[in-house]
């Protein structure tokens, strides 16, 4: 049996993004969504989440230490003098720290108030993940999976993905790099999962899809979906009318929209009756 989650990532990061996703979500073509809890369409996002009616669409948390205004005020590491977080390559570059208790500390503190903002805005959070994959990084995994538990949620994204075959298309240098890395720290991060009663999907799909994902490259890899349960990691959005200049402004670009336009084409949900996959959100159980 072939079960698949189509999850949406950066909900809140702005209009056009929140737009391309809703949008996807009435089109039944997106299951789950991941939401930015420092993300400045934030608000909207929740609104809109509120006047949804008969979707069936699970809830998680994108837990952000890179990007935008941390929730916490007075953090000394995970920010720069501006008060904002340090961006991707910096954010990375320290989140691979281990041993650093300090460090730790900011992250847990964070990320917490992240969770706990979800909650008091009465979000059932069913899983989570981290914005540009920081909740498997070493400096990182350990308070995730700790906070996790705490707040009784139940999935946590391990994006460990296999190269793609010759077939699936040329991936750039940086891009191949990049999906490596983070698969290698997901690999080491499934470990700390064993014995907390925290789930994850059998399978991962979207590393190698970051800026290239179009109607064939979508079929293609519902024709090459394993068998079991698989987390399928998508960017859809509109773009802007007028240019952004908010921490997210990079987000919504026309990449996004072709993203968008895929999961919305009716030859993408052929592909899955086709290849008898069930679209599904993450379970509650």
């Amino acid at each position: 049996m072939k079960q698949l989650i189509v999850n949406a990532d950066d909900l809140g990061a702005d209009e056009a993004r929140n737009a391309g996703i809703f949008e996807a979500i009435r089109e039944g073509s997106v299951t789950s969504v991941s939401i930015l809890a420092n993300g400045p369409a934030l608000e909207g996002a929740l609104q809109a989440i509120g006047s949804l009616k008969e979707e069936k669409i699970s809830w998680g948390i994108h837990l952000n230490l890179s990007e935008g205004t941390p929730l916490i005020a007075g953090l000394r590491r995970l920010t720069g003098k501006d008060g904002f977080f340090l961006g991707k390559a910096p954010a990375h570059e320290l989140l691979s720290r281990r041993g650093d208790p300090e460090l730790e500390k900011e992250v847990t503190q964070e990320m917490e108030a992240q969770i706990q903002a979800f909650r008091n805005a009465g979000i059932r959070i069913s899983h989570l993940d981290g914005h540009q994959h920081i909740h498997v990084f070493p400096a990182v995994v350990r308070a995730a999976v700790r906070l996790a538990q705490q707040h009784r949620i139940s999935w946590m994204r391990v994006p460990e993905e296999p190269d793609p075959t010759p077939a699936g298309g040329t991936v750039d240098g940086p891009l191949l790099r990049e999906s490596r890395n983070f698969s290698g720290l997901a690999k080491a991060a499934r470990a700390q999962l064993e014995g907390t009663g925290i789930r994850t999907t059998d399978h991962f799909r979207g590393l190698y899809l970051k800026g290239r994902l179009s109607l064939p490259s979508l079929i293609e890899t519902l024709e090459d979906l394993p068998e079991g349960f698989t987390e399928m990691m998508v960017h859809p959005g509109r773009i802007p009318e007028t240019p952004l200049s908010a921490p997210f402004s990079g987000f919504s670009t026309l990449d996004r929209a072709k993203e968008l336009e895929a999961l919305l084409d009716k030859d993408f949900r052929k592909a899955l009756t086709l290849n008898r996959i069930e679209l599904t959100p993450f379970p509650e159980n």
